[in-house]
């Protein structure tokens, strides 16, 4: 599975953006799908996972701002983020894990590359 993230940009604060994920392979649907972040000086945090089936996590810091879905017919995972706050810079990394823990990078067995996401107070 090769990952391609986009999506990320400079918005202030309280503004919203949609990350996309879109996954190569056959078997996307099979995986569940994770969003984490790393910002500078800082390790690699969970963000969101969505499971094949569309159950859904989140880490406490974005339940009820983030939204992660994904569309199994076009290999692509999403994460909408709504009233975005400063400590919400970072570069965000999608992931694919087949039977690991959704919430640990280290157990994904896939990335995509980052993409920024700077928000301006």
């Amino acid at each position: 599975v090769q990952l391609q993230a986009c999506g990320g940009g400079l918005v202030q604060a309280g503004g919203s953006l949609r990350l996309s994920c879109a996954a190569s392979g056959r078997t996307f649907s099979s995986y569940a799908m994770g969003w984490f972040r790393q910002a500078p000086g800082k390790e690699r945090e969970f963000v969101a996972a969505i499971t094949w089936s569309g159950s859904t996590y989140y880490a406490p810091s974005v339940q009820g701002r983030f939204t992660i879905s994904r569309d199994n017919a076009k290999n692509t995972v999403y994460l909408q983020m709504n009233s975005l706050k400063p400590e919400d810079t970072a570069v965000y990394y999608c992931g694919a894990v087949l039977s690991g823990s959704y919430y640990y990078w280290d157990e994904y067995d896939y990335w995509g590359q980052g993409t920024q996401v700077t928000v301006s107070s």
